[in-house]
């Protein structure tokens, strides 16, 4: 099975910057100001909630997104240039992505995240 969703356009970047931080940067003293919530399920079997913060970087020509987990750890994400998704950046496991509407969740070692994204051509008449 592909980790990549060929037909995701990431107009996620844009997404993400336009969502209105949330209070979680409080209980995440290590996220930068400006910082968007998205869902996670940090650990087999963990439940969905609003917990981990999102914030761009970039690595020479990678363009990432960093994602905080509510414990302090953090899982980065290169935003694929041909607009298939996101890999995983570090580490040795590999980001398994699923589009469902406009959410695109990647599961990576067991921890589960949603991003805002849209399918290429959802972009008509906005």
């Amino acid at each position: 099975m592909s980790s990549r969703i060929s037909s995701l356009a990431l107009p996620l970047l844009g997404t993400l910057l336009a969502l209105p931080a949330c209070s979680q940067a409080e209980v995440q003293p290590q996220a930068e100001e400006g910082a968007t919530a998205i869902e996670c399920a940090i650990g087999p079997g963990s439940q969905f909630g609003p917990d981990c913060l999102v914030e761009r970087a970039s690595d020479g020509d990678a363009q990432l997104l960093v994602v905080r987990h509510p414990d302090g750890g953090l899982r980065r994400f290169e935003l694929l240039p041909d607009g298939a998704g996101l890999a995983a950046y570090d580490g040795a496991d590999e980001a398994v992505q699923s589009l469902d509407g406009d959410i695109l969740e990647v599961t990576v070692a067991g921890d589960r995240y949603r991003f805002p994204a849209r399918a290429r051509g959802d972009d008509a008449g906005a």
